[in-house]
């Protein structure tokens, strides 16, 4: 019998990977990235004067077809894999990623009636601009005690469906007339493969508020928020709602001939990228936290129960893997921390000694951090450089680092970035355990955990928990493919459940990583310093941060 392949796509912040997987085994057989020509937007529009407000980030839609037409042809290429030995394609994508689309499903951002308006473009995910619509919804929806609310921790992010749809309305009602669709990327980039619209219960759920028993938030909610609202979800947002794991449609001809597929191939339900990834570790079943780490952290768990607990951003029933509740916590920024002090922050003297040993700046400051013992440097950060998504789901909160002084190098900085990251984490399994839901174990996937091992020591001494690595470095691309060998089903030569394919595909290091016990002490006094600036400056007199962003932003 030959061997079967399936394929998954990966779409990232910064750039799109192909990934080629046997379906028997989960080997990674070739893999290939494609950068997003015009990569994240958020100065000024392509081939435009148009320049953006702060706390933008728009992308363009055209960028996600070339990941298709380039990186798949290219895996194809490498492997040698014929396209007949294909079953499955599958894709996973950040999320909230949103786009407007006219009525023959264009998005209104390649219209040259709409180019230069920037509410016609891709919404990325860290699109924070609707703040003010956030605060807004969250506001009346706990006046009205709407239910929907506590399933959410009791606050929407600005990053969701509704506030982004609910800011173009408020400034540009003209883009919200002319929009027939608003749908999420990973749904769009799905149509444009199948010539079938469908929405996917996980962006649906977790992003736009759709609930599997309850719908979307209803109409009298919606008109007492805006009466231009109240038929949104019945029109905006209508459409078939599929749930991960089963399969969306087959690949048309069109798309076949660009990608070099075979048409029919079977395509799946798309899927947000971090939660792709926790079948992708074998993570089917309840107590397990994955952590997706990379430019931000998404924090996923099952659960054969729903419980609604304050700060964590969502639970939405057969959301990750179907059968069980999956819950969802996140912090907004995590690797782009680190990359902001690396580009933004770092000394020259600096650079210069990581070119001289042929290591990376983060290696190198790596390696000076791990001689140091925790709190040696007399430094405390607060994680909060792109808001706060969980527990507090603030986005106009900022970043803190105390303790600062003329001997202070860069990198203690450093460490205590790391460190920060790593409280953050903490609240947020805190605030799972006070809200009832039980936290076994810890799987950590994603970017980081491969490439930087003090992070991943401190997240351990910090939680106090053994931590498990994933084994492959494309996390998100194989669970998006073990999607595309489930769409395909077992009589394909791929999977009829997630669980069957997790069992075949799925890998996990053999190496942990164990808290060391003097660490877990000494970390343990440190986090009761970040849980005193955590609740200072993001609840008791959280107004300070926003004035002073207030006076950046009229800056």
């Amino acid at each position: 019998m030959s061997k079967k392949y399936a394929i998954g796509v990966d779409y990232g912040t910064e750039s799109g990977r192909a990934l080629l997987v046997d379906a028997a085994t989960g080997e990674e057989i070739a893999s290939h990235v494609t950068v997003y020509p015009h990569g994240v937007i958020d100065e000024q529009l392509p081939g435009s004067e148009v320049r953006l407000e702060p706390d933008w980030a728009l992308q363009h839609p055209l960028d996600y077809m070339e990941v298709l037409k380039q990186s798949i042809p290219a895996v194809l290429k490498e492997s040698f894999v014929k396209p007949d030995s294909v079953i499955g394609i599958g894709i996973d994508f950040t999320a909230c990623t949103m786009l407007p689309l006219n009525k023959a499903g264009v998005p209104l951002c390649e219209l040259d009636e709409w180019k230069d308006n920037p509410h016609s473009w891709v919404k990325l995910w860290k699109h924070h601009a609707a703040q003010e619509e956030a605060t807004r919804i969250n506001a009346l929806a706990e006046e009205r005690g709407e239910a929907f609310l506590s399933r959410y921790g009791g606050k929407l992010s600005s990053e969701w469906m509704l506030p982004k749809v609910h800011q173009i309305l408020n400034e540009a009602p003209e883009v919200y007339e002319a929009a027939d669709l608003f749908m999420e990327a990973a749904d769009w980039v799905t149509m444009q493969l199948t010539s079938v619209m469908t929405r996917n219960s996980c962006t649906a759920g977790y992003k736009a508020n759709w609930h599997k028993g309850d719908g979307y938030p209803s109409e009298a909610f919606l008109k007492a928020l805006d009466p231009r609202l109240e038929h949104l979800t019945s029109t905006k947002l209508r459409g078939s709602i599929a749930s991960i794991g089963t399969k969306a449609g087959d690949l048309n001809q069109q798309m076949a001939e660009a990608i070099g597929l075979l048409p029919n191939t079977a395509v799946a339900v798309g899927h947000i990228d971090a939660h792709a990834m926790v079948p992708a570790v074998g993570v089917v079943t309840p107590g397990k936290l994955v952590l997706t780490m990379g430019t931000s952290t998404c924090h996923l768990l099952l659960s054969d129960k729903e419980i609604h607990a304050d700060g964590i951003c969502g639970v939405v029933e057969d959301g990750i893997v179907a059968g069980y509740y999956g819950y969802e916590a996140g912090q907004s920024a995590v690797g782009d921390i680190f990359a902001w002090f690396v580009n933004e922050a770092v000394p020259s003297e600096v650079k210069q000694a990581a070119q001289q040993q042929n290591v990376s700046v983060h290696e190198w400051l790596e390696q000076q951090a791990a001689q140091s013992r925790p709190g040696e440097s007399g430094l405390l950060a607060l994680d909060w450089w792109n808001g706060n998504r969980s527990v507090l789901m603030d986005a106009d909160l900022t970043g803190l680092i105390v303790g600062l002084t003329l001997q202070t190098k860069p990198a203690e900085i450093y460490r205590a970035l790391l460190e920060a990251t790593a409280f953050g984490t903490k609240k947020i399994i805190e605030a799972f355990q006070a809200g009832g839901i039980t936290v076994d174990e810890l799987y950590a996937c994603g970017g980081l955990p491969q490439k930087n091992r003090l992070l991943m020591q401190i997240y351990a001494d910090v939680t106090g928990r053994e931590i498990k690595i994933a084994d492959s470095v494309q996390t998100a691309a194989l669970g998006a493919a073990m999607h595309g060998a489930v769409a395909a089903g077992a009589e394909a030569g791929g999977y009829d459940t997630i669980a069957d394919a997790a069992m075949h595909m799925a890998r996990v290091k053999d190496e942990t990583y164990k808290p060391i016990p003097e660490n877990v002490q000494a970390y343990q006094q440190l986090y009761e310093a970040y849980s005193t600036l955590h609740h200072y400056f993001g609840e008791e007199n959280k107004q300070l941060m926003k004035d002073l962003k207030k006076l950046r932003l009229k800056g």
